[in-house]
């Protein structure tokens, strides 16, 4: 696989946009992150009112117990504290569910934080990135072994820009055609160069590892 192109302008290019789009995912991650902690902050109060529901449920379910425990008049006693206890178990449950939603507002912030810089920056990225990936393999395999340069001369011809084809030496086309070698070198090479790739003995030789 191809992954960056031979000249060293636009090798540079690429492994920059490829630094840049870590650093941009890395960036919104921390956002997130930070975001999502300052969020859960706001379940505080949601734990106070469960710790003092928790507390309270505690305290009269003791009192409920003990006043139980009088002779004759127990059960009466009791029945307040026992009202007491149930109302102090849903004031923690209230508590519990604040601070529920609290983090459920925190954890959906902070997958939209990254979700959509992130998903906005691979929409612009990876179109760019793997269709040059994609041309650039396809193109060195054509390469590798015996070079087919006949097809990359019909690619540039059908595909370059004309002020590029009309670049090249007077009668290149027809000369083509005509199957000569010269002539469908420079084509071929017209092609590559559009990848950033070299035709063998062109330059330094090529890299074997994709690079």
């Amino acid at each position: 696989m191809q992954l960056y192109a031979h000249p060293p302008a636009q090798r540079t290019r690429q492994v920059a946009a490829d630094a840049g789009l870590l650093a941009w995912v890395l960036l919104w991650v921390l956002v997130a992150r930070a975001v999502h902690g300052a969020v859960l902050v706001l379940a505080a109060p949601g734990l106070a009112v469960e710790d003092l529901g928790r507390s309270v449920a505690g305290n009269m379910g003791s009192a409920s117990g003990a006043a139980r425990d009088v002779p004759l008049v127990g059960d009466e006693l009791s029945a307040p504290f026992d009202a007491l206890a149930d109302a102090g178990a849903s004031v923690s449950g209230a508590g519990q569910a604040a601070q529920d939603a609290v983090g459920t507002l925190a954890a959906v912030l902070a997958v939209v934080l990254v979700a959509l810089p992130v998903g906005w920056a691979l929409l612009r990225w990876l179109p760019w990135r793997l269709g040059w990936v994609q041309e650039a393999t396809a193109a060195r395999t054509l390469l590798d072994g015996t070079p087919d340069l006949h097809l990359l001369a019909a690619r540039a011809l059908a595909t370059a820009p004309l002020p590029r084809l009309a670049a090249l030496p007077a009668g290149t086309g027809a000369a083509w055609h005509a199957g000569d070698p010269a002539a469908v070198r420079a084509l071929a090479a017209v092609e590559l160069h559009r990848l950033g790739l070299r035709l063998p003995g062109d330059g330094p030789t090529r890299a074997k590892c994709g690079s």
